[in-house]
């Protein structure tokens, strides 16, 4: 094993042996050493990350298989490596993010009884995103699939006394078991087809299925490379909270703070649109899976944006524009841009971890009130949470030249010059999203930061915290805001400094195919392109700045100058409020359609197989079978002799007969 091997290996390996050590042996250690011993796990695969990010920057590439798990018949279940500009950005994002995230637990989770557990949880979720991203093979992609779902129910529901978190955590256990069947069925197609699981051996004869066909039903072909692609992004649906499969992600806010970020920032959620982007030469081979991804994609942007307006609960309003975020970069999957995608997903990876943490710091900061009505002026008690809040803002809406701008932007444009069916619809959906994220983004923004105090202080005169703040909001600790300013920088710089290469440089060539006679999107988006400061310059005058300006101004006149506003188009439009606020029922259809279908179906076999067939028919009607017979039976015994001996010469009378007959 060469070093660069060496290192592979202990890069998912540090925080499995970090969580190991603190979810076992944790109670018999120092308090401190459970974030210790995490925090120099994943620091350690940080910096590990970076060498090879460094040596892949080089031009070096790897395919490893570590070891053989099992072999049957023909094909080989392994565990290995693939080590190329994809996976190396992946893991570099996922564990800076993580290291974040375990820095500042150590505040926000520092008098939690479970304080040691937490940390062993957030070091093994690490361990199973990196074992999902490093892999080579289907097999190991689906156990990192499985690992990232685990562990995200045992975080969801951490505060496993509070029912409310058991409900999030068991709903978004389930949902995603929901998502990850259709994965594993497309698995299972892919090894039926071509006879394998290793990428490259299933990359390289995939071209050879693309006219294919195969018969669900007998007479209806249809081709395979569409089946197996749809049944993979089923399984991206789950994890990356698409329309219907989304419902479980808002709920999973009952969870911890810093797992909201370490969810829906780097690593779970995205794991969906990396797997989509790394299937790249399988969904090439099919125009129907694209648009279906395409349009999927563009639905969940624009309406779950909307859903954000009308949350009072500061994390929702975040989840919620996860939720349509991860819709943009679907969108870029589904107009063949898999590396905008990509790009998207880091600068998002970046600032909503950096929303999410914030949001944590002012929960923090008013003594675990979430609710942004009571909240107001922040501004002076938080200031360096409110300036990466505004930070995080800006570049969520795609402010000209912070990260989020680059990628956004070039989705847009990705939607506007594809031509596959449904990309007028996806480009018009994701404009639309500008105006709507630039709306609740500064919503939440200005009724933190900005405008009168909404907070009573009588009320938080009965929580003086340990820090003897006493009853106002106050600036939450160092190891909250060193990675608030951390995560701040690259939401500044990064999109400005990568956009290029990225994007239209050679970084993802080999990781990403793209077929540009099909699909020539990105060959368009180049000829547009003319260098990260003259698209900053173009965005001031584009259609996305000024609809995100006025979104932020109409937010800005709403809530701070006119506030009676937004209450008389509430009670004016009370219909599509309470739609929105509803969800559009789809917890709801959920609960009535599945949930309750389920158990109708449940209750039915019960009463007809269980109760009328076995309990009452083969059971009980046995029984009573055996009684009529013996009751007729027993008419026979009179207990008189003549009528036994009459019965005896009957008997001699007809065994006469029937012999002489023979």
């Amino acid at each position: 094993m060469t070093e660069m091997q060496k290192i592979y290996l202990a890069i998912p390996l540090l925080p499995l042996m970090a969580a190991v050590i603190v979810g076992l042996f944790g109670r018999f250690l120092p308090r401190s050493a459970a974030h210790w011993l995490t925090i120099a796990g994943v620091a350690g695969s940080f910096v590990l990350s970076l060498v090879v990010l460094r040596d892949v920057l080089a031009g070096h590439t790897d395919n490893v298989s570590v070891y053989t798990w099992m072999t049957s018949g023909h094909t080989t279940f392994e565990v290995g490596f693939l080590i190329d500009s994809l996976s190396a950005l992946m893991m570099a994002v996922v564990t800076f993010v993580s290291l974040m995230v375990h820095v500042y637990t150590i505040g926000y989770m520092a008098e939690d009884p479970g304080y040691s557990r937490f940390f062993s949880y957030i070091s093994l979720f690490t361990f199973s995103m990196l074992m999902l991203v490093m892999s080579n093979n289907f097999m190991q992609l689906f156990f990192g699939w499985e690992a990232v779902g685990l562990v995200s129910y045992l975080l969801i529901g951490f505060w496993y006394t509070r029912p409310t978190a058991i409900h999030a955590n068991l709903k978004a256990f389930l949902v995603n078991r929901v998502g990850d069947f259709g994965f594993l069925l497309g698995i299972g197609m892919v090894l039926y087809a071509m006879g394998s699981l290793d990428y490259q051996a299933v990359f390289s004869i995939a071209p050879q299925f693309a006219d294919a066909t195969i018969e669900l039903i007998p007479g209806h072909p249809w081709q395979l490379m569409t089946v197996t692609c749809l049944l993979l992004f089923v399984g991206a649906m789950g994890k990356s909270a698409q329309v219907q499969l989304h419902t479980w992600l808002p709920d999973s806010m009952e969870g911890p703070t810093p797992i909201s970020a370490l969810i829906h920032a780097a690593t779970m959620v995205t794991a969906g649109i990396f797997m989509v982007a790394r299937m790249s030469p399988l969904f090439e081979l099919s125009t129907t899976a694209l648009s279906t991804v395409m349009v999927i994609g563009a639905i969940t942007a624009l309406f779950m944006g909307f859903l954000g307006i009308v949350q009072n609960d500061i994390k929702r309003v975040v989840a919620y524009s996860t939720l349509s975020q991860l819709g943009y970069m679907t969108v870029a999957l589904g107009a063949s841009a898999y590396s905008v995608a990509i790009f998207h997903l880091m600068t998002h990876a970046f600032f909503k971890a950096l929303l999410f943490l914030a949001a944590g710091s002012v929960i923090i900061g008013m003594h675990h009130d979430q609710d942004i009505r009571n909240m107001g002026g922040l501004r002076k008690y938080m200031p360096i949470t409110w300036i990466t809040a505004l930070v995080g803002s800006l570049a969520l809406i795609g402010t000209p030249f912070l990260s989020g701008f680059y990628s956004k932007d070039s989705i847009i444009e990705a939607a506007q010059l594809s031509q596959i069916p449904g990309s007028g619809f996806a480009y018009c959906a994701v404009l639309a999203g500008v105006f709507v994220t630039a709306f609740y983004s500064f919503r939440m923004y200005f009724l933190v930061f900005h405008g009168e105090e909404r907070f009573l202080e009588a009320k938080h005169d009965a929580h003086h915290d340990d820090h003897g703040h006493g009853g106002k909001p106050h600036e939450s600790p160092w190891v909250v805001t060193i990675p608030l300013v951390m995560l701040a920088i690259p939401s500044l710089v990064i999109g400005y400094l990568t956009v290029g290469p990225m994007l239209f440089g050679r970084f993802f060539k080999g990781a990403i195919i793209v077929n540009n006679e099909a699909h020539p999107v990105m060959h368009e988006l180049a000829h547009h392109f003319h260098g990260a400061a003259a698209m900053g310059l173009h965005a001031f005058a584009s259609l996305p700045f000024l609809l995100a300006a006025s979104g932020v101004g109409l937010s800005w006149f709403f809530y701070l100058k006119r506030p009676d506003i937004p209450a008389a188009i509430k009670q004016r439009f009370s219909l599509i409020y309470t739609i929105l606020e509803n969800k559009y029922g789809f917890d709801e259809f959920n609960e009535k359609f599945f949930a309750g279908g389920s158990r109708w179906i449940g209750n039915k076999l019960w009463q007809i197989g269980d109760v009328q067939i076995i309990d009452d028919t083969l059971v009980n009607g046995t029984a009573r079978l055996v009684l009529r017979i013996s009751g007729v039976v027993r008419q026979l015994q009179s207990g008189l002799i003549y009528h036994y001996a009459f019965a005896m010469i009957i008997g001699a009378f007809v065994l006469l007969t029937w012999f002489m007959k023979v």
